[in-house]
């Protein structure tokens, strides 16, 4: 028998991205491209900026050259028979290129992993592969307060994360948590079937993430205030979604996090990059989805900025490798997924995402970094299916994988407004036990069977720049 727990893991990230894959296909549906009028640009610090939010990106484009991007070679060849002797030429020198140090401290390289199932019973196993085999320094770990309060006045059941949190630390991995998901009796509004719902009295989620700093002290490295706060199935409440309100979720816990540990990060929960806002059909005043840009810009206004270290967002690169923006005219015409071709939008680009998201925070007159909580692209080559709504990761090869992570990588270090990356995901295909209906499988670095796609390896190559 199946445990409800495991159940809830295979499903808690999926459906999120289902959604938003979904919500990815009504864009193309509907073309939705007119988001810019109702955006209006700054406030906080500075003077409101009446430009186009589409726009942004060509403005918001660096004057000095970056960089090139590091390609690594391809592997070498291995001899076809024992005993036979291949020659091959020598290794291409790789160059790390010369940065500055970013403003914040060191860029971190994260990836998030299901760290509460351990390989074989071997907590270990995993936090050794984006320690030794990855050389990433940074891994995230999503925790559901219902997991650990799940019925009103029980002691709480820590046993799920107090491994994970143990083991990373010894492992010498610094630690992202995401927490989400209020426990039922703390909120009055029960949706059918909610991933996610905020509580009624937002302070009793703010004492929840106190009561896990003093739990752990000194071992939490960063702490993300929820997870796609713009989708319904992460805000489920009767007033549909709400930026205003997050943003008091978010003061409240700034404080209660900040009184405990200054050290900790904390990391505003991430968007999903909708592109659309639509509403409830029966209440045109509640918003079910909403567009990343109008969200964050709302959150703008009611001064987020003064309460978060670091703007969380997320990308998953659809079928477009990350240096290209949304408006270059890019066409890739053998993809079958054709929204970012036939329907141009921001929110189909990685690259015009990050750059928005930057100018936006800079007219406000605020110099905040930027952490990708969760980013990476989509492989189902060699499956004989995908998940709903994930279409378009039959157009990326393994090899495109490889080299879209890797590039994504450097470029966010290029660029100097990114604090921390965390790929999504080293090992949700192995662990979630669905296969390729898995909505989190096609992105993961792990294969069923636990062997590492090409994507493991040319990371584990990639030159890591503080």
């Amino acid at each position: 028998m199946q445990s409800p727990f495991l159940d809830n893991l295979r499903n808690l990230k999926g459906r999120s991205l289902l959604m938003t894959g979904a919500i990815w296909g009504l864009v193309l549906a509907l073309a939705v491209f007119c988001v810019a009028g109702g955006l209006s640009l700054g406030s906080g610090k500075t003077t409101a900026m009446a430009t186009p939010t589409l726009q942004i990106m060509s403005e918001a484009q660096p004057t000095a050259t970056l960089p090139s991007v590091i390609i690594l070679p391809p592997p070498t060849s291995t001899p076809a028979n024992p005993g036979e002797t291949t020659e091959t030429a020598p290794p291409t020198e790789v160059v790390t290129p010369s940065l500055p140090p970013l403003p914040w401290g060191d860029f971190g390289y994260g990836i998030a992993l299901q760290g509460v199932i351990p390989v074989m019973g071997d907590y270990y196993y995993s936090m050794r592969q984006v320690t030794d085999h990855l050389g990433f320094n940074w891994m995230k770990q999503q925790v559901r307060w219902n997991d650990i309060y799940p019925q009103a006045g029980a002691e709480g059941s820590w046993g799920l994360y107090d491994p994970v949190v143990e083991v990373a630390n010894k492992s010498g991995l610094k630690l992202l948590l995401s927490v989400v998901d209020a426990p039922a009796w703390t909120r009055s509004y029960v949706d059918a079937d909610p991933l996610a719902a905020p509580p009624d009295d937002l302070a009793l989620y703010a004492n929840f993430l106190g009561e896990l700093v003093d739990r752990y002290p000194g071992q939490i490295h960063a702490i993300e205030v929820w997870n796609e706060e713009n989708l319904n199935r992460e805000w489920d409440t009767a007033e549909g979604l709400n930026p205003e309100r997050y943003v008091e979720m978010l003061r409240l816990a700034y404080q209660a996090i900040k009184s405990r540990d200054p050290n900790i990060i904390v990391i505003s929960g991430a968007l999903s990059p909708t592109g659309v806002t639509n509403t409830d059909p029966d209440n045109p005043d509640r918003y079910l989805h909403m567009d990343d840009y109008a969200y964050l810009q709302r959150m703008i206004d009611a001064g987020f900025l003064d309460y978060t270290d670091c703007v969380g967002m997320h990308h998953n690169g659809i079928n477009m490798p990350p240096d290209i923006s949304w408006d270059e005219g890019y066409d890739d015409p053998t993809a079958t997924f054709r929204g970012p071709f036939a329907n141009p939008h921001h929110s189909w680009s990685f690259k015009s995402t990050l750059w928005d998201y930057r100018a936006l925070i800079q007219r406000a007159g605020y110099d905040k970094p930027l952490c990708l909580t969760e980013f990476g692209w989509a492989s189902a080559e060699g499956w004989t299916q995908v998940p709903g709504g994930f279409e378009f990761a039959w157009d990326n090869t393994l090899e495109e994988q490889a080299q879209w992570d890797v590039e994504a990588f450097q470029l966010m270090r290029q660029w100097g407004f990114v604090q921390l990356a965390f790929l999504w995901n080293l090992d949700y295909s192995q662990k979630g036990g669905i296969g390729e209906t898995d909505p989190n499988a096609p992105y993961s670095l792990i294969d069923f069977n636990g062997a590492g796609r090409p994507a493991f390896f040319a990371l584990g190559e990639m030159p890591k720049i503080p």
